[in-house]
């Protein structure tokens, strides 16, 4: 229903604006038909069967996603500058003169800097950065460097090039440890076999393996079909469990998301934390960041997170700052260090502005160092 009205919105306002004489106006309905439509075609023709055609469809579509979300703020612009016009009178007449001009003009402006804006946030979505973070912990233990990526979302827009880049970038940490934060899989985990993204995951190499988490994506799909996945290449999962490695606890949650789509409640925190040695480091694996005062009153002492994208395209991140107490970035809460990571794939449009996908460099030293 909103989807439907937004688009409604943005056609009325562009089907406006262009001229009756054009040879735009009478094509101009069913081609806009099928670009609003052709995401929610894609992915429901790729939960049947991937193949080219449900390919190009989410292609088109994620690609409208994010052109149609500044369409929809300059058109409510527009129309504001208007109402505005009409209570006080600031606009000059020539606005008003040659009102079918002034549309196209209006029109025509705002496609070509959306479009531009479009084209930078892809390039910039497609260049992942490495993101250093130093924490010290005042526990005993050694040093030790974590590679930590978020958000992968592999599937029919994140394929192998975009995961060679991620595995060939961990790779060159040489990590103690990899872990990833969740949402690895893009929902329907069919696009990833049949592309064999799990070869790329494979190539990962660290001194104590890889870890993982379940993300909300994974329950979209099919949770129990994505792990399993995973492990068979090579990603060892934590599902409300933990387990120590190198002297250091890593708690893996299942994300909130479990209980929306497969009526499964996740264990509590405390729970988890009960049975582990509180005088050796924990680090939390919780994919969506709610409720980080849990981490801080039972012990944790780094809590990583992900999911919040940092909203992907500027101003929407605004939301999230609002909706989050971390929406991106480091935050201490007592003893416990918060890192958020914006992600390294992307969700809907494959485009980023106002941030860049991140792979996290993390470097832990301890206040006693163990012998």
């Amino acid at each position: 229903m909103v989807y439907g009205s937004i688009n409604y919105y943005i056609f009325v306002r562009l089907n406006q604006s262009i001229p009756v004489s054009s040879w735009l106006h009478p094509v101009f309905l069913p081609l806009f038909c099928f670009i609003a439509s052709s995401f929610l075609l894609g992915q429901f023709l790729e939960y049947r069967r991937s193949n080219i055609l449900s390919d190009v469809l989410t292609w088109i579509g994620s690609f409208w996603l994010g052109m149609m979300s500044w369409f929809f703020m300059a058109a409510l612009l527009v129309d504001l500058f208007r109402l505005f016009d009409s209570a006080i009178g600031f606009l000059p007449s020539v606005w008003y003169s040659n009102g079918e001009m002034t549309k196209a003009w209006i029109a025509g402006v705002a496609s070509s800097v959306i479009s531009l804006a479009m084209f930078l946030g892809f390039l910039n979505a497609r260049r992942i950065r490495i993101h250093p973070l130093n924490i010290r912990i005042d526990k005993p233990g050694q040093p030790m460097r974590i590679a930590a990526i978020s958000d992968m979302h592999m599937g029919a827009l994140i394929r192998r090039r975009m995961v060679h880049q991620m595995v060939t970038k961990i790779n060159a940490l040489k990590p103690d440890i990899v872990l990833m934060l969740g949402d690895q899989v893009d929902g329907n985990v069919h696009p990833v076999m049949q592309l064999d993204l799990g070869s790329e995951l494979k190539k990962i190499k660290s001194k104590y393996g890889v870890y993982a988490i379940t993300g909300n994506h994974e329950y979209i799909g099919n949770a129990e079909t994505a792990c399993a996945y995973l492990e068979a290449h090579g990603i060892t999962m934590l599902r409300d469990e933990s387990v120590e490695v190198a002297g250091v606890y890593l708690v893996g949650r299942e994300d909130r998301a479990s209980k929306q789509f497969a009526h499964l409640q996740r264990k509590p925190l405390a729970d988890l934390v009960a049975p582990l040695d509180t005088l050796k480091p924990i680090i939390l694996m919780d994919h969506t960041p709610f409720h980080l005062e849990e981490a801080e009153q039972n012990g944790i002492d780094l809590q990583l997170s992900g999911h919040t994208h940092h909203a992907q395209i500027w101003p929407f991140s605004y939301i999230t700052k609002a909706v989050y107490e971390v929406s991106w970035g480091y935050k201490r809460k007592g003893k416990t260090h918060v890192y958020v990571s914006c992600g390294s794939g992307t969700w809907g449009p494959p485009i980023r502005i106002g941030n860049r996908p991140e792979i996290m460099d993390i470097t832990i030293t301890f206040s006693v160092r163990d012998r």
